[in-house]
């Protein structure tokens, strides 16, 4: 056997070998087994796993039976029912193959369930094929949601990013809503695509945003949206119009 066929048969091993870990590497993992691990403090870390099953971060079942029955009226807001998340969560390049639930709006009881993570939540060049609920959510320490890809529906509506957060190279295949959501770190949306409807109606930015050669495939909403630093437009394609009613950028209208 001469040196050049050794070469190339050791080659090919590593070659099979490490399509051999690859495939290996892309584990499987109950959503069941997440919250578990959620529950008891743990911290949450996956990379290249597939996540089966509904991860509702909002703890329903469980309140669901500490509970009253459902009232017909509320007062202060006193239906929301707010779960707080301690362990640092880091899903990298993950697929969720159902919904991620930070809010789910119960019909039945009459209650609204929500989630806030105090700690790093990460979820970084991931795909949500289901649902993507964060709608009320408060993000106290870092959190990213760079290179994902929403497939589902999904909602940021009302969240607060309390310190630094990004969207870059995000996809947004149905309307995405950041509706009164709060940024007090400079965000970055750069590169994103939005593939319908974008809402930033009543956002506010208070340390700059980026929205450098972002794509909005339809309509981009900022009515009443405001901007406190740095905003970014450079290279943004809007391919149908903008509402810019209302928008202060530095306490100055906007009109692209």
């Amino acid at each position: 056997m001469n040196k050049y066929f050794t070469h190339k048969t050791t080659v090919l091993a590593l070659l099979i070998f490490c399509i051999s870990f690859t495939a290996i590497s892309q584990t499987k993992v109950n959503a069941k087994d997440i919250i578990a691990a959620v529950k008891k403090g743990k911290t949450v870390t996956y990379k290249n796993a597939t996540i089966i099953g509904v991860l509702d971060f909002t703890f329903m079942d469980e309140a669901m039976e500490r509970l009253p029955k459902r009232r017909k009226w509320w007062n202060n807001n006193s239906n929301q029912i707010k779960k707080s998340i301690e362990s640092s969560i880091s899903f990298v390049n993950c697929t969720f193959e159902d919904d991620v639930l930070a809010y789910i709006p119960d019909e039945y009881s009459g209650y609204t369930f929500t989630a806030d993570f105090e700690n790093t939540a990460v979820f970084k060049n991931c795909t949500f094929k289901g649902k993507a609920m964060f709608k009320y959510s408060d993000f106290d320490k870092n959190s990213t949601f760079e290179g994902t890809k929403f497939n589902g529906d999904s909602t940021f509506k009302y969240a607060k990013f309390n310190k630094k957060s990004n969207f870059m190279n995000t996809s947004f295949q149905e309307t995405a809503t950041f509706k009164y959501a709060e940024f007090d770190r400079n965000v970055s949306f750069a590169n994103a695509v939005f593939k319908e409807t974008a809402t930033f109606k009543y956002a506010k930015f208070r340390d700059g945003v980026s929205f450098n050669k972002t794509r909005f495939e339809e309509d981009l909403n900022l009515k009443y949206t405001k901007v406190s630093g740095d905003f970014d437009i450079k290279g943004m394609h809007v391919a149908f119009g903008i509402d810019s009613k209302y928008t202060k950028i530095n306490g100055k209208s906007f009109t692209y």
